[in-house]
């Protein structure tokens, strides 16, 4: 895992999520662009910090004025991509060395679940595209 520094202001969410959820985030995301904060969790330890019917996501949520996501970790950019994109069934994933554009993954997601992998207006493509950027150096992840 690279050595990731957190603002003054995610170490407070950070706080606030583990006060709410019980579990002490791996690392925290603000991502302005979409307005919302993304929390990287441990193994297993998604469905606990959602809570039932998404209730903690919900009160986050109220608390913070943002969007509140939650991913698992992963150990391998394969297993951190997969997660990104949950629930979408995703087949594959091959990570490239391109001479051009540096890393690359590509993808693989069941055709019935292309919409989920992208999300609305691109969020969760955007999310994996993210959180490989900042643990993998993966300059691109593209669907197919």
């Amino acid at each position: 895992m690279p050595n990731i520094r957190l603002t003054d202001e995610e170490l407070r969410y950070a706080a606030l999520f583990e006060k709410i959820t019980g579990i002490v985030p791996v690392d925290t995301i603000i991502d302005e662009n979409y307005n919302r904060i993304i929390f990287v969790v441990d193994k297993g330890f998604a469905p606990l910090a959602v809570g039932r019917g998404g209730v903690n996501i919900k009160r986050l949520r109220e608390l913070i004025g943002k969007d509140v996501e939650v991913v698992e970790k992963g150990d391998t950019p394969e297993e951190l991509i997969k997660n990104c994109l949950y629930p979408a069934r995703v087949l594959a994933v091959k990570i490239m060395k391109l001479p051009s554009s540096g890393i690359v993954a590509i993808a693989t997601v069941h055709p019935d679940d292309k919409a989920i992998a992208i999300g609305r207006q691109g969020r969760n493509i955007s999310r994996a595209k993210l959180l490989a950027k900042r643990y993998f150096d993966i300059e691109k992840v593209i669907l197919s």
